[in-house]
Order: C-alpha cells, then structure tokens, then sequence
C-alpha cells in the first residue's frame, strides 16, 4: 500500500507566514502562532513566533516575538529573542532582547537592555520594561511615547521653576 503525500506545510512544520499588504490598515491587536509580515499600518498590539516589518510599514503599538526584523516604524516597545533593525528602520520605544543588531542608519530612540527571557518578564505591573510604568500604546488616548510628552513637559517646567509652554508651542 502507497501512503499518500502530505504537502510541504505539514511536513515542515510551519505554515506559510501571513503577509498583510501595504494597503491594510488594523486597528486592533494582532497575534498568531507563526510568522507575520506587516506591509501595511498596524494600530494596536502584535504578537507572534517571527515578525518582519517591511520598508513601508507602520506599527503604533507592543511587539512581543521570537524574531523581530524592523525595516519600517515602530511606535512602542519591543521585546523579543532577537531583533534586527535595518538600515533605513525608525524605531521609538524600548527594546528588551536576547540578541541586537543595528545597521548603520538605523534610527532609534529609547533604551534598550539585554534580557536572558526578554519575552517571559513581566511587562505589567513590575514597571515595564525599565522600570517605567506601563502605558496604553502610542495612538491610543494618553498614552504611549508620543502621548506622554505632554505630562513630561509640565513636569519638567515645574522642575525648572517656569511655566509650561501652551500647547501650539507658544509659552504664557
């Protein structure tokens, strides 16, 4: 008796990676037990085993992988075994990892620190990833890196003994 053929996916393991194209846009979080490859613009939370951000690509949100490949922008916080960001990346947030590497023109601010579990800390309530407390995303109502500047920037007028600076940029 001839056993029949499997296809390819099963014997290998793993299926083929989901690709969202550059004319998807998800407000929401995203998780899968495979492979992701973002083209598109992601508003929300991605989880998944591997994840590549292409060259267009946009991420406001957590990214929690194994492997993490940055060639767009992110907006938030990595946490991943390894990660890479290419040459013409932008990344703002931190980044908890095994493995970096950073190619030369590379963008990123934040911080970044070696983790021996990057993906099993708690990124909850212990402070998040460097001792900061945990905030919604970016994008989503004050929260994230770009919404906490606001709060920032009062503090730190109160600091210096001087009134903050309206919000069109203009001091009072």
């Amino acid at each position: 008796m001839v056993a029949a053929a499997q296809p390819k996916q099963q014997r290998s393991g793993r299926a083929a990676p989901s690709i969202l194209s550059a004319d998807v846009v998800v407000v929401g979080n995203l998780t899968s037990g495979g492979d992701i490859q973002i083209d598109g613009t992601i508003e929300g939370d991605v989880r998944s085993i591997s994840l590549t951000i292409g060259d267009k690509a946009t991420i406001n949100g957590e990214i929690v992988a194994d492997d993490v490949v940055v060639r767009g922008r992110v907006i938030g916080s990595i946490h991943a075994r390894r990660v890479q960001l290419c040459s013409n990346c932008h990344v703002e947030g931190n980044i908890l990892h095994e493995a970096l590497a950073v190619e030369t023109g590379a963008y990123f601010e934040g911080n970044c620190r070696h983790s021996a579990d990057p993906l099993g800390e708690d990124r909850g309530n212990s402070g998040g990833i460097l001792g900061q407390d945990k905030k919604p995303a970016a994008g989503r109502p004050g929260g994230g890196i770009l919404g906490s500047l606001g709060s920032n920037r009062s503090s730190l007028a109160d600091a210096a003994g001087k009134e903050p600076a309206e919000e069109d940029g203009h001091s009072s």
